[in-house]
């Protein structure tokens, strides 16, 4: 008979509440059933008694890590309907600021990781990394995660030269001291003991489940929204990270790699940014439909909005990249040691406040 253990809600491996029932006989998860609820905020629904533009600082609160990409992707969708065109300046910028959080997702990542299979050393020595980057958003836009630069039609903050001389000055010490982690991030015997062959995901399965982000392109599809060349993606030159063997290093290795292209993408757009305009001139209301989609640090995010030409929506409806990968886990478990759950569990860097909203 199959004994019941409990997953969560509250464990130490877990930033966010995820409750799994897990099937175990002899130390081998046989099946494992996952139960949500713990964090709805119901923050779709505040599209009912907020106007579109205050809006924004609602769905950045959807998920604080990546609540650049969540107001950018909001912020398309509305342009979208109004007809909107985005001065070339306010796209860079956005760029800018999107892979910023890039960045400091996918080293907080890293470092839960590393601290997910006991490495606390590497755990702090990640994060220390990250704060630099943090320091960046700080001393840019006056916060550290919860930057609130997006409006309707633009961006609210600019950068003149000095700050972004600056920026590829401390970016180029977060490369460096990155890099100087790599062997041992990469190469470490009880790193690769803990990840290799953990949690296999082929490439039909990830097709398969519908999967998002470095959870699928682990598994060797080459699949990124930004390459639709939203903002000014279309105009920076860039491919999809893509590793092919689908398990907890894989998925590992593709979010290292992609923290290092995300500062190869900034050093393109402040090379490449226009003079401009911040924004353009929103005079009317939202009259309309329209889907958006932008690549957040786990995967594809994915935003409905219905407008009907009054100061609040019709409908909002988000789709965020955990939702779509939590099938991965109940994939991956069975067949494997109970010992092995929090990594496996983790490399599919699940946030459970966007999934819920």
């Amino acid at each position: 008979m199959p004994q019941i253990i409990p997953f969560g809600p509250q464990h130490p491996v877990l930033p966010e509440p995820i409750h799994l029932k897990l099937s175990v006989v002899d130390g081998i998860i046989t099946e494992a059933v996952p139960a949500f609820g713990f964090v709805h905020r119901g923050l779709e629904k505040l599209a009912d008694i907020r106007d579109f533009h205050q809006m924004i600082q609602v769905v950045e609160r959807v998920c604080g890590i990546c609540s650049m990409m969540h107001a950018m992707c909001y912020a398309q969708g509305i342009e979208e309907i109004m007809g909107v065109e985005v001065p070339p300046r306010a796209r860079f910028l956005r760029v800018i600021w999107a892979e910023l959080h890039r960045m400091h997702s996918h080293l907080l990542w890293l470092g839960l990781f590393a601290d997910s299979f006991g490495f606390e050393s590497l755990f702090m020595q990640i994060w220390r990394i990250r704060e630099k980057v943090l320091d960046i958003n700080e001393a840019t836009t006056g916060n550290r995660i919860i930057v609130a630069v997006n409006v309707i039609g633009g961006v609210r903050t600019d950068l003149n030269q000095e700050q972004m001389r600056w920026i590829l000055s401390e970016l180029a010490e977060v490369e460096k001291e990155i890099r100087r982690l790599e062997t041992t991030l990469m190469d470490d015997y009880t790193v690769k003991k803990r990840t290799v062959c953990k949690g296999v995901l082929t490439r039909s399965q990830a097709f398969e489940l519908g999967l998002a982000g470095p959870t699928l392109r682990a598994s060797d599809v080459a699949q990124d929204m930004r390459m639709l060349g939203y903002a000014a993606y279309n105009e920076l030159d860039f491919e999809p990270v893509v590793e092919k063997d689908g398990d907890c290093y894989a998925r590992c290795k593709v979010r290292f790699r992609e923290t290092l292209q995300s500062i190869d993408i900034i050093r393109q757009a402040v090379s490449k940014i226009p003079e401009g305009e911040l924004s353009a001139k929103v005079k009317c209301r939202p009259d309309g439909e329209s889907v958006s989609r932008v690549e957040q640090p786990r995967g594809e995010c994915f935003y409905y909005i219905k407008a009907n030409g009054k100061k609040n929506l019709d409908r909002l409806r988000i789709r965020t990249p955990t939702f779509a990968n939590v099938p991965a886990i109940l994939a991956m478990l069975p067949g494997m040691w109970l010992s092995d759950v929090p990594v496996i569990v983790l490399s599919i860097d699940p946030c459970i406040a966007c999934t819920e909203r």
